[in-house]
């Protein structure tokens, strides 16, 4: 393992997947350009629809499909490993869907599938989301081993799960596309992003849906890229962009050494 750059991009995703698509490809253009040979697409980044059920009629046959192809095609171009964020795939349960990461290789070849296992559900202040009306959960924690490092997968609500990353540590790092809402990421995400980095000892990528939608539903943000130690190495509040940052594996040998919390797990 060598020390590589990676990028998180920040969305606002709309209702029009063609223009979804269109902003997913320039920002990972951006980041190929920036250095990043690794690149995270938020939860949601092809669509955030007027209701839960509008994904529903976008939903693609494992491993066939044109969002599929137009992903496979933006990792292949620039080159880069890319995590493709989340989209709505087949599922044997009538009227659902899988909600879904991706991971393309340099070459525009899926590697890695992740279902989502956690599913959403929160009500009050006037809001109310039920993911399980529309989704159904994956059942398997996912590490890959890439050239890059050894990766674990997490989407958006599995963050307040932390025993679904016990169960694969060690890795090196922890992918993690969301789009928290604006009430519960002001009082959670920076705090368990830090938690499950510093407990794991791995760095940690978040990239995030941030601001005001076109549905009108608001996300969080903040974006960020944490380090092993818990540091805050880049952040983006709101809005389109990125967050870049170098992955060092002299600091993750560093930090466990120095403090070997890993190896002095006592309880399964």
């Amino acid at each position: 393992m060598q020390t590589f750059r990676a990028a998180a991009v920040q969305m606002v995703s709309g209702i029009s997947v063609a223009a979804n698509l269109e902003r997913a490809r320039h920002w990972v253009q951006k980041a190929a350009a920036a250095g990043a040979v690794l690149v995270v697409l938020p939860e949601y980044f092809c669509l955030m629809g007027q209701n839960e059920r509008d994904k529903l009629a976008l939903a693609e046959r494992p491993g066939s499909g044109p969002l599929q192809d137009a992903l496979a095609k933006m990792a292949r171009d620039n080159s880069v490993w890319l995590c493709a964020g989340t989209l709505p795939l087949q599922c044997p349960e009538p009227d659902k869907v899988y909600n879904s990461s991706l991971l393309f290789s340099p070459e525009g070849v899926q590697v890695a599938r992740y279902d989502k296992i956690h599913l959403f559900g929160f009500s009050g202040l006037g809001e109310r989301y039920a993911e399980a009306d529309t989704i159904a959960p994956g059942s398997q924690p996912l590490k890959v081993a890439t050239p890059l490092a050894d990766v674990a997968f997490g989407i958006c609500y599995d963050l307040r799960f932390p025993e679904q990353f016990r169960m694969l540590a060690p890795f090196d790092l922890l992918l993690l596309p969301a789009a928290f809402t604006a009430i519960t990421g002001e009082a959670h995400w920076e705090t368990l992003l830090r938690a499950r980095a510093i407990e794991n000892q791995c760095y940690l990528l978040a990239s995030a849906q941030g601001g005001l939608h076109e549905n009108g539903r608001r996300t969080h943000g903040h974006s960020m890229i944490i380090d092993p130690w818990g540091r805050i190495l880049a952040e983006l509040p709101e809005g389109e962009g990125l967050v870049v940052a170098d992955i060092d594996p002299k600091l993750i040998q560093s930090v466990r050494s120095r403090l070997p919390a890993l190896a002095h797990r006592t309880l399964a």
